[in-house]
């Protein structure tokens, strides 16, 4: 546990305002390795390519079993801080994903990834709700005694188109960052959002660290530093581009002969 504590303080302290720690996500223990050897300086999941890899849809259709058991692989394969994308957690209430949570750190991840929306639908929970959630699991990590790294994630901006993200929507991720933060959480995410005024704006209106999905159409890496983005990651992109890389490479070896 000690050195779970340990890595724990050091994925907290690569987030820095302005020199955001990159996060290349993962989805089994060999791709870890891979990144790894590539020279992160952490590890991180991404729910939709450790379910796809298994044959699951994302969305918590993994088993929640399945999922750590997929966690505890990584961790035992790389010497790096590992953070869990947990998605909703697998439970609405907070007691349940106390519970989760527990069983999440017993695997030896550092952090998690937690997410606003209600799993399965186009719906997010309200600010209150939602803020008991997160207490809940800082709550666990604290039973616990390991300092994990929640990552709040709104899913207010990657639920509408980027041409329609607004001030209300702005001000609603505000709120929101204000009130995780209450609860216990260590940075907020904020997937979706690609607008680079809005980007500045919510990284000044909040002292968590903001993590930024590097998506298509997403400012570049010095662009997101300069707004003060703490943390970029790049979601089920690698998975995609590997995906569709393999899928070349297969079409070509199979019709060689055509």
């Amino acid at each position: 546990m000690t050195d779970q504590i340990a890595q724990a303080e050091t994925f907290a302290a690569l987030h820095k305002k302005g020199d955001p720690v990159i996060l290349y996500n993962i989805w089994d223990a060999g791709s870890a390795g891979a990144v790894r050897d590539a020279g992160a300086k952490a590890i991180a999941t991404g729910s939709a390519p450790v379910a796809m890899t298994q044959g699951y849809a994302d969305g918590q259709n993994i088993p929640m079993e399945a999922a750590l058991d997929n966690a505890r692989r990584i961790v035992e394969a790389v010497d790096l801080p590992v953070t869990l994308d947990f998605e909703g957690g697998y439970a609405e209430a907070p007691v349940d994903i106390a519970d989760h949570a527990r069983q999440a750190l017993e695997t030896g991840i550092i952090g998690f990834n937690f997410e606003d929306q209600v799993v399965g639908t186009k719906k997010l929970y309200d600010i209150e709700t939602q803020a008991a959630r997160v207490a809940a699991l800082r709550e666990a990590c604290n039973v616990a005694d390991i300092p994990a790294f929640i990552n709040a994630r709104t899913d207010i901006f990657l639920k509408a188109a980027p041409d329609t993200h607004d001030e209300a929507m702005l001000n609603d991720a505000m709120a929101r960052a204000a009130a995780y933060a209450d609860a216990g959480a260590s940075g907020f995410f904020a997937p979706g959002l690609k607008d680079e005024s809005m980007i500045g704006r919510l990284c000044e209106a909040t002292d968590l660290p903001v993590n930024i999905i590097a998506l298509p159409g997403t400012p570049d890496t010095a662009t997101l530093a300069r707004l003060g983005v703490a943390r970029i990651s790049y979601g089920p992109v690698p998975y995609r581009q590997m995906l569709a890389w393999l899928q070349d490479a297969a079409h070509a070896a199979l019709n060689s002969g055509a």
